[in-house]
């Protein structure tokens, strides 16, 4: 019984003390990457240019960047949307590609000409 319990104790502690340690290259610990999440402007105050702005660093086209302009203005769909005249009207579209399209639109005209 004695033989048992001893290799059964030393797998344990260490898988154990395995799992404490964080996982390392070398003696440098793995950095872990946090997405990027743009601050929400707050209820009835428009949304800042800056942080529509900070989606266009996301990958076109993804689900991340709708995902985005979604944090900074809240969808609010509609069945027929209206005429949509501000960046803050996309809300209303429903398809999440046409939703896309109406922020990049509006949010690629703020970006300032390089030269």
């Amino acid at each position: 019984m004695k033989r048992l319990l001893l290799p059964l104790a030393l797998l344990y502690s260490a898988a154990a003390s395995a799992q404490t340690a964080p996982p390392t290259v070398g003696d440098r610990p793995l950095l872990q990457v946090k997405p990027k999440v743009v601050a929400a402007a707050k209820p009835g105050k428009p949304p800042l240019p800056s942080q529509l702005q900070a989606c266009l660093e996301i990958e076109d086209g993804s689900r991340e960047r709708l995902d985005c302009y979604d944090a900074v203005i809240a969808p609010q769909p509609k069945p027929k949307p209206p005429k949509v005249k501000a960046v803050t009207d996309c809300r209303f579209t429903k398809e999440q590609d046409e939703r896309l399209s109406c922020f990049n639109g509006f949010v690629e005209k703020l970006q300032k000409p390089q030269g």
